[in-house]
C-alpha cells in the first residue's frame, strides 16, 4: 500500500485549486481545518433554500424567500443619515420594496435602473404592512438568472467565509470528484438502495428539496455510513494484527468451578452464565482474548469474572485482576476471598504499599506459582513483578487504562487471555467505536436480592429537611454517602465545596461523626478516610466524586448529591450505585439548585425513572452527544464529519459486521472490493489503517 492512489490526488492537493478560494480564504478555511478539496466534500450542507421562480408575491405566507421577475420602479433615498434607501417593485400582481442601508446611491441606480427587469431573491418579510425586502441576496437581469440555483445548498460558515464563497467551493470540489469502485458490500447497497460513492457526494451537494440534506437521505446515510466502515475497517484489521499473536489455549475442567457455584446462596443469572461460556471459549481457544464485560452497576460481574481466573488456574496458570486505585484493589481481595476460601485457590494483593521483605516473599510465591490469583494495581507492572506462567490478565475499569497498557499487560505472560471490565454501561453504538476491535459480553440483569434504591429530587432550599433526614437513619445505625461537586475546574473550589460541608455537618451531627474524603487528600488519609468509613466509624462521608467507581460499604443506604445538576447522568448513576448494597431499604436525594434548567431537569427525571444504565446512558448520548459522554480528550473517539452517532447507531453494528466479513475473506485487502476498501481508508484520512496493512 505504497501511496496514495492517483484517483483521490485532485481531492488532496491545494485549496487553491477550488473555484473562488484565493491565498486568503485558504487560510480562513485552513483554521477551521479545512485543508484540502477532500476536507470541502466532507463538509455537507445542512439546509436548502428553494430559489424557484414564482410569478408573483400575491397570496405568499410571509415571511418568506421569494425569487422573482420584476419591473424596477421608483428609488427613495433616505430622508436622513443612515436611513434605509428604498426601491419600489413590481411584479405581475403585485408590488413591494427593497430596502438598504448604508447603501451609495450611485450604485443601487446602476444594478437597479428604473424600468429595468430585473430578477430578484430573498427573504421577503411585512414591516407595518409593507411586503420588504432588506439586502436581496440575488439581483440580475433576466439574462444572467440561470445562474440562480433552483435549491441552493446553505453550508456552515466559518468567520470570514460567505455562503456565496462555500457554494461556489464545493461545487468545483464535487467537480474533481473521481468515480471510485465500490467499497461496501454490494447486498447492503441493494438492501438500503443506496447510491454509489460520486452520485451520493454530487446529490448531497446538490439537495432538491428539505428532505435531501436531512440525515436520513439515501446519500447521506451512504456517506455516513463509509465513514463508520471505514473507522470500523481500520478497528478490524488492529483486531486482526493481534489474533495473529498465539494465545495460550486454557481449557478449565470445571472441577474449582463448581465447588464455587454449589456454594451460592442464588443461581447465577442467564446473563452471567452467557458472559462464563463466551469468556470460557476465547480461553479454550489458541488465538488470544480480547474481550469487554460491560456489566451495569451490581449486575454481577465479580463472579464472571472470578470464574475467569478459575478457568486459568484449572487448566494449571495464574490469573490477575488489575483495579486502578488501592482503595479499589483491597476491595477486589475482600470481594474475592470467600470465593477463594471455597474454591481452594491462593489469593494475593500486591500494591505500591508492599515494602521489603514482604514483598520479597509475595515476589517469589507468585515467581515459583504458590500464589494462583493475585489482585493488584498498577504495581503490577513492575519490571521485577513475574509469574510462574499468567493465564489470564482482568483490567477493572478500562477508561482509566489506556490500550498501551493493556499491551503491556499481556507482554507480562507471553499471550496472556485479556478481559476488560467496566460498570460504566455505555451505549452500544459508542462501545462499537470505542472498543470495536474487542469482544463484548454484556451483564445486562441483576441479581436476585439487589433492591431497588429510591431516588428523590430535591430543591437545595430543603436541606434542614434533608440533614434532619440524616441524623434519624444515623440514630438507626445507618450511613450515609454526601457528594459534594466539583463546582468548577479548579481545584480549590472543589476542597471548599466539600470542606464547608464537612464542617457544617460536623457541627450539627457531632464530632467523629463525619469523615472527609476529596482528590487533593494525600493517599494514606484518604484510605483512612475510607476504611473509618467502612467499618463504620464516621457515620457520613462527605466526599467529591472519588467515590464514584466500585466502593462497597453494605451498610451506607443514603446518598446525598449536592448541585445533581450539574453532573453527567452516567456519574450519577455511578454514584447512585454506591447504595443499595446491604439489607436496608437505600435512598438517594438529588439536590438541585433551583432555578432548574431544560436540560438539568431532564436529566434528574430520567435517573428518578429507571436504574437501568444502558436506558439512561442512551438517554445521556442523546442529550450530550458523543464526545462528552467518555470525555472526548481521553476517549481517542473519532470526530466524524457526517455520521451522527446519536441518530446512526444501527449502522455502527452493521459497518462493524461488514469490516470484519470482508477482512474474513481478504485478510489482506487484495480483491476487486479489497482494494476499493484501501482508496476508502485513503480518502477518509484512516492513516493508522494504512500503517497496519503496509506492515501486515
Amino acid at each position: 500500500m505504497s501511496g496514495r492512489p492517483e484517483s483521490l490526488f485532485p481531492l488532496f492537493s491545494r485549496l487553491e485549486t477550488l473555484d473562488g478560494v484565493g491565498p486568503k480564504t485558504a487560510q480562513v478555511l485552513a483554521q477551521s481545518g479545512v485543508e484540502t478539496p477532500r476536507d470541502v466534500l466532507f463538509g455537507l450542507p445542512y439546509a436548502v433554500i428553494d430559489r424557484r421562480r414564482r410569478d408573483t408575491i400575491q397570496g405568499v405566507d410571509l415571511p418568506s424567500t421569494l425569487t422573482v421577475e420584476v419591473t424596477v420602479g421608483i428609488h427613495r433615498p433616505p430622508r436622513n443619515k443612515g436611513g434605509a434607501y428604498r426601491v419600489h417593485v413590481e411584479d405581475s400582481q403585485a408590488e413591494f420594496q427593497l430596502v438598504f442601508f448604508h447603501a451609495r446611491g450611485d450604485y443601487l441606480q446602476k444594478v437597479l435602473p428604473q424600468g429595468a427587469r430585473r430578477v430578484i431573491s430573498g427573504k421577503l418579510e411585512l414591516f407595518d404592512g409593507i411586503a420588504q425586502m432588506v439586502h436581496p441576496d440575488h439581483m440580475l437581469p433576466p439574462a444572467d438568472a440561470k445562474d440562480i440555483p433552483e435549491f441552493e445548498p446553505v453550508y456552515h460558515l466559518t468567520q470570514g467565509l460567505t455562503q456565496k464563497t462555500a457554494f461556489k467551493a464545493a461545487r468545483s470540489a464535487v467537480a474533481l470528484s473521481p468515480e471510485l469502485t465500490e467499497w461496501i458490500d454490494p447486498a447492503q447497497v441493494a438492501k438500503e438502495n443506496w447510491p454509489d460513492w460520486l452520485s451520493a457526494i454530487q446529490a448531497a451537494h446538490n439537495p432538491q428539496g428539505a428532505d435531501d440534506v436531512a440525515s436520513f437521505s439515501p446519500a447521506h446515510e451512504r456517506l455516513a455510513y463509509d465513514e463508520l466502515f471505514a473507522h470500523q475497517l481500520t478497528l478490524a484489521l488492529a483486531r486482526q494484527r493481534e489474533r495473529r499473536v498465539k494465545g495460550i489455549a486454557s481449557a478449565g475442567t470445571g472441577k474449582l468451578q463448581s465447588r464455587v457455584l454449589s456454594n451460592l446462596p442464588y443461581k447465577p443469572t442467564n446473563a452471567q452464565q452467557r458472559a462464563i461460556q463466551e469468556i470460557a471459549g476465547d480461553m479454550a481457544s489458541d488465538t488470544r482474548m480480547n474481550r469487554l464485560l460491560q456489566g451495569d452497576v451490581g449486575s454481577g460481574k465479580t463472579l464472571v469474572a472470578f470464574m475467569a481466573l478459575l478457568v486459568a488456574v484449572e487448566a494449571g496458570g495464574q490469573g490477575v485482576m488489575m483495579a486502578p486505585t488501592e482503595i479499589l484493589a483491597q476491595q477486589h481481595l475482600e470481594g474475592l476471598r470467600p470465593l477463594a476460601e471455597e474454591a481452594g485457590v491462593v489469593l494475593e494483593i500486591l500494591t505500591g504499599r508492599d515494602k521489603g521483605a514482604d514483598r520479597r516473599a509475595k515476589l517469589l510465591a507468585l515467581q515459583r506459582g504458590d500464589i494462583h490469583i493475585l489482585v493488584g494495581t498498577h504495581a503490577v507492572f513492575q519490571s521485577d513483578v513475574a509469574f510462574q506462567e499468567l493465564r489470564l490478565a482482568i483490567v477493572d475499569e478500562q477508561h482509566r487504562f489506556g490500550v498501551r497498557q493493556r499491551m503491556e499487560l499481556s507482554e507480562k505472560g507471553r499471550g496472556a487471555d485479556v478481559l476488560v471490565m467496566t460498570a460504566t454501561p455505555i451505549p452500544r453504538s459508542l462501545a462499537l467505536t470505542q472498543y470495536g476491535d474487542m469482544d463484548v459480553s454484556v451483564l445486562d440483569e441483576k441479581p436476585p436480592g439487589r433492591k431497588p434504591v429510591k431516588t428523590a429530587v430535591v430543591s437545595t432550599e430543603r436541606i434542614q429537611e434533608v440533614v434532619s433526614h440524616l441524623q434519624k437513619a444515623i440514630a438507626e445505625g445507618r450511613q450515609c454517602y454526601w457528594v459534594c461537586p466539583l463546582v468548577d475546574e479548579s481545584e480549590v473550589s472543589d476542597l471548599t465545596a466539600a470542606e464547608e460541608r464537612f464542617k457544617r455537618l460536623r457541627a450539627i451531627l457531632g464530632d467523629g461523626v463525619v469523615g472527609l474524603v476529596h482528590g487533593q487528600m494525600p493517599p494514606a488519609d484518604k484510605d483512612a478516610a475510607m476504611k473509618a468509613f467502612q467499618q463504620g466509624q464516621t457515620k457520613v462521608l462527605v466526599a467529591t466524586t472519588v467515590i464514584e467507581v466500585g466502593v462497597n460499604v453494605p451498610n451506607a443506604s443514603i446518598m446525598v448529591i449536592e448541585r445533581a445538576e450539574i453532573f453527567g447522568l452516567a456519574q450519577l448513576h455511578q454514584l447512585r450505585g454506591r447504595v443499595g448494597r446491604g439489607e436496608a431499604d437505600s435512598t438517594c436525594l438529588l439536590m438541585y439548585q433551583p432555578p432548574l434548567g431544560e436540560g438539568g431537569r431532564k436529566r434528574l427525571e430520567v435517573l428518578r425513572e429507571t436504574e437501568d444504565g444502558f436506558k439512561i446512558s442512551e438517554t445521556d448520548l442523546q442529550m450530550r452527544g458523543a464526545g462528552d459522554l467518555i470525555g472526548t480528550a481521553q476517549s481517542g473517539l473519532p470526530k466524524f464529519r457526517i455520521a451522527d452517532l446519536e441518530r446512526q447507531a444501527g449502522l455502527m453494528a452493521v459497518a462493524q459486521s461488514d469490516a470484519r466479513a470482508l477482512l474474513g475473506v481478504d485478510a489482506k485487502l487484495e480483491t476487486q472490493r479489497g482494494k476499493a476498501a484501501r482508496v476508502l481508508l485513503w480518502l477518509m484520512k484512516q492513516d493508522q489503517a494504512i500503517r497496519l496493512i503496509s506492515v501486515g
